[in-house]
């Protein structure tokens, strides 16, 4: 892979917390002799996409891109949205060739992009860096191609898989550095789901407040009987929080929107929310990724209903006996029902470890 298109992946990454809903990108452009002439990532939703931050980069150094290389780690756009077309400012620059590391999944994209700078004489050239881009943008990917969120759901845990003593004390089991790295993975989710049993007896905040960040993940509560109280921490200025029910309680429901909440039905038929319901409701809302932090009742639903694709565990070095489970699902009649998983990273964070592991086959779309 080129040194110039690592740079950019790694552009890319500085975007991990900041560009939702839009994907992660970063772009370096470079002239016939390899000089850098400007670099840059996707910025806030609204405001400029890589390539055109590589380009004002290059302008404010004085450099002219004419006849340059432009290495972008995702298809440059073709369309109209909360900006002007990528591959037109591309084009009007006078970038005679593009290296991309792949195709963009939105069907507004999905190769116009490429199309255009062929037709306009450009080189093009789409590969490079592929696999790391759409780890990338795995959220992104999966709302454009399966249209639903990405599902991650973390737990932390003792060694032998509680999340909390019988008396419900979970405060803290793991340190300072996990409670920390769980904070980066809220931060570059587009929306944090608990359930109403994690609300009344917690009462979090579910921000990220232990590292810097310039974008709050949406709050989504899943409530089937709009049991959240009016004066819980959810509520937070200028933070938009939805709220999934199976209620139709006119007054809970009004309640809830003088609190500025967005409440959304979508019964089951037995009371409950229906889950996979939910998840296309959140990819009309331009959710990516879901990450979710809540009790053993509601991860096991998730994970009965088949919709976790990625687990983030915290495990501490202690043994605490009975207490609350990670999931509550099951029984099990054979091993074979077991949803099987593939470790995708084992790391130390002070005395704990963080697994990520990931359903079997699931990046397969």
């Amino acid at each position: 892979m080129h040194p110039y298109m690592t740079q950019a992946l790694a552009l890319a990454h500085q975007s991990l917390t900041l560009s939702a809903p839009n994907p992660h990108v970063g772009c370096v452009i470079a002239d016939a002799d390899g000089q850098l002439l400007g670099q840059g990532h996707t910025q806030r939703a609204g405001a400029a996409h890589a390539e055109i931050m590589a380009l004002r980069d290059a302008q404010e150094q004085g450099h002219s891109v004419q006849g340059a290389t432009a290495y972008v780690t995702l298809e440059p756009c073709s369309h109209q949205g909360r900006t002007g077309p990528c591959c037109d400012a591309l084009i009007t620059a006078g970038i005679m060739k593009v290296v991309a590391s792949i195709a963009d999944p939105n069907p507004r994209v999905a190769g116009q992009g490429f199309a255009r700078l062929r037709a306009a004489g450009i080189a093009v050239e789409v590969g490079q860096g592929a696999h790391a881009s759409r780890e990338l943008n795995i959220g992104f990917f999966s709302r454009m191609i399966r249209q639903r969120p990405w599902v991650r759901l973390k737990v932390a845990a003792s060694l032998d898989g509680k999340t909390a003593l019988n008396n419900g004390a979970s405060q803290w089991i793991t340190g300072e550095a996990a409670r920390a790295d769980g904070h980066a993975w809220r931060a570059r989710a587009c929306a944090v789901l608990t359930g109403i049993g994690t609300v009344l007896h917690d009462n979090p905040q579910l921000d990220v407040r232990l590292l810097a960040t310039e974008r709050q993940p949406h709050l989504v509560v899943l409530d089937s009987t709009l049991r959240t109280p009016l004066d819980a921490k959810l509520f937070q200025p200028n933070r938009r929080l939805l709220v999934y029910t199976a209620s139709g309680d006119e007054a809970k429901i009004a309640a809830l929107q003088k609190r500025d909440a967005q409440v959304i039905s979508v019964p089951d038929g037995h009371g409950k929310v229906d889950l996979t319901a939910l998840l296309c409701d959140l990819a009309q809302h331009e959710i990516n990724d879901l990450h979710v932090e809540a009790g053993q009742k509601l991860n096991g639903a998730l994970i009965r209903a088949n919709l976790v694709d990625e687990f983030i565990v915290y495990l501490a070095p202690k043994l605490i006996g009975q207490g609350a489970d990670m999931a509550c699902f099951g029984p099990l009649t054979a091993l074979s029902e077991a949803p099987a998983l593939e470790f995708k990273n084992i790391e130390q964070f002070g005395a704990d470890l963080r697994i990520v592991a990931r359903v079997s086959g699931r990046d397969a779309f």
